[in-house]
């Protein structure tokens, strides 16, 4: 394309020292091309999804513990959004909302365990859907965590619905997490490389099988893990839940940086004729933090930071994929990631001990599981060379949930009525940074937070949290009884609650929040 344009352009420069008349007219010759150009070549679609990576993890966004020089490529090139956020403060909801552009209260989507059923519907419209309605290829390659099937999974079996039922043209999946069990991957419908003579068994219940766990052989670990993922060990590492036979098909947790990597560049490579969509969701920075020994003891910030530096090798891997095939340039890349971050997640890597004066959160309030802005103020980055009409920093307010309406613009694809129900169209947001983003938003955790102007509110929580999140407290989390107001235009740290100084903003916001929540 670069070589048309360069083309062009001489061909007006040619013109010009002829007549006025006739540049005028070539000008408005190639305005006319550039338009078919734009209608005819659909640009590719690549979301780049990490797992717990903070705002303050990418050497673009501060970080100087180490560096992540393929993620800062991809911000000098394109925007970097400073008021970016998943939809919620924990993986599955925010996946959810991405995949649906529904807010995951609406279906009651909270964490899943590694059995769980698929949690969305196969007849509610998604993401992928709506791109094939325009005619994209699509996939998705890495961690799901949405649930598979409908309850009581065969893993011996085709294991369906999953993502193929929702709109996926092919899957590549770790199924749930790197710390749940089964401990295989899932391709298209089918567990990979499983022996029929020594099925998979799982139970999340109660123990099965002959397999060591962590409580009794601590001896076996590659880390040392608390209660709820001190069962099945598999790989040194001991999960949560139990799990019988597959041997033969157990993932090694030092090769998914390849894996995957290899797979998300074969469907880029088979698929580079025609429009595609590639949603790659990382199980880096996620735990267990088991990276390849290439980065490990790289960071200097142990198994978290070498994951942080593995995960910016696997995208630059893609993006040079992208570019050897040719359709780098007309591809719009978003890079993100699902919630904010968190340090001690269950295993002993001494991800705190080790992170010296790096600040994950970058000075925000919370982390993951958080109502406080770090547990969904997230980096995001957007490239396009052939889209973006001005780069740099964009301070615009956006979810992750816009990018389904933003996305049907991008392909011209009419949505159907409550169809993508709280997606808010911000295509120009994502192509300008100087364009303007949402006037308020939500934000899920276990209670629910609204932005809007430069107000913050969180809605007093009396609920209950999971037992594996005792040792989080609710204040840490900002899960307290009475609400929460925060003036985030001179207290972006969210130190002062001053509910009691302006309850007629309490009221106002709150109200707000029971007008989404009843929205049909």
């Amino acid at each position: 394309m670069k070589k048309i344009l360069i083309q062009f352009t001489c061909s007006v420069v040619l013109c010009s020292l002829l007549s006025a008349c006739s540049q005028q007219e070539s000008a408005q010759h190639g305005t006319d091309e550039a338009l078919v150009r734009k209608d005819t070549i659909k640009p590719n679609v690549v979301i780049f999804y990490v797992d717990d990576l903070g705002y303050g993890d990418l050497s673009s966004y501060g970080m100087t513990a180490t560096q992540t020089p393929s993620i800062d490529a991809l911000a000098r090139e394109g925007i970097r959004f400073t008021d970016a956020h998943s939809s919620a403060a924990t993986c599955t909801p925010s996946r959810y909302s991405l995949l649906t552009g529904q807010y995951a209260f609406r279906n009651n989507a909270a964490i899943l365990p590694g059995d769980a059923p698929l949690i969305i519907d196969p007849d509610t419209p998604t993401l992928p859907d709506m791109m094939k309605k325009a005619g994209y290829k699509t996939a998705v390659v890495g961690k799901w965590h949405l649930g598979l099937g409908r309850g009581h999974v065969n893993w011996n079996e085709a294991v369906k619905p999953g993502p193929l039922e929702l709109g996926f043209d092919y899957s590549f999946l770790m199924p749930a997490t790197g710390d749940r069990v089964p401990t295989v991957y899932l391709e298209n419908h089918h567990v990979v490389n499983l022996d029929p003579a020594n099925p998979i068994e799982i139970s999340y219940q109660q123990r099965i099988g002959s397999r060591p766990v962590g409580t009794e052989s601590p001896q076996l670990l590659k880390q040392g893990a608390d209660l709820q993922h001190s069962r099945t060990i598999v790989n040194g590492i001991s999960r949560i839940g139990w799990m019988k036979g597959g041997h033969e098909a157990e993932w090694v947790d030092e090769d998914f940086h390849t894996v995957f990597t290899n797979k998300a560049i074969d469907f880029i490579e088979q698929n580079k004729a025609k429009p595609f969509l590639l949603y790659f969701p990382f199980h880096d920075i996620h735990v267990p933090r088991v990276p390849n020994e290439m980065f490990v003891g790289k960071s200097g910030m142990g198994p978290r930071g070498d994951a942080i530096l593995q995960m910016d090798w696997m995208t630059g891997r893609i993006v040079q994929a992208l570019k050897d095939a040719g359709v780098y340039d007309n591809t719009l890349i978003v890079f993100s990631s699902d919630n904010g971050p968190v340090m001690d997640d269950g295993y002993a890597d001494q991800a705190e001990e080790l992170k010296g004066e790096h600040d994950p959160s970058a000075g925000f309030r919370g982390g993951k599981y958080s109502a406080y802005e770090a547990g969904t103020r997230v980096p995001m980055i957007v490239t396009f060379p052939n889209g973006i009409t001005s780069a740099g920093e964009s301070s615009a307010l956006i979810s992750h949930i816009d990018l389904y309406r933003s996305l049907a613009n991008l392909v011209s694809v009419e949505l159907e009525q409550g169809e993508a129900l709280d997606s808010v169209d911000l295509l120009p947001a994502l192509l300008d940074a100087s364009a303007t983003g949402r006037e308020e938003m939500l934000e899920e955790s276990f209670t629910v937070s609204i932005r809007s102007g430069k107000w913050k509110y969180i809605e007093p929580f009396s609920g209950t949290t999971p037992d594996w999140l005792a040792n989080k407290t609710a204040i840490e989390n900002g899960l307290q009884s009475e609400p929460q107001l925060f003036d985030l235009s001179n207290d972006i740290a969210e130190q002062n609650n001053i509910a009691t100084k302006y309850p007629e903003i309490v009221n106002q916001l709150q109200t707000r929040i029971d007008q989404i929540r009843a929205m049909p």
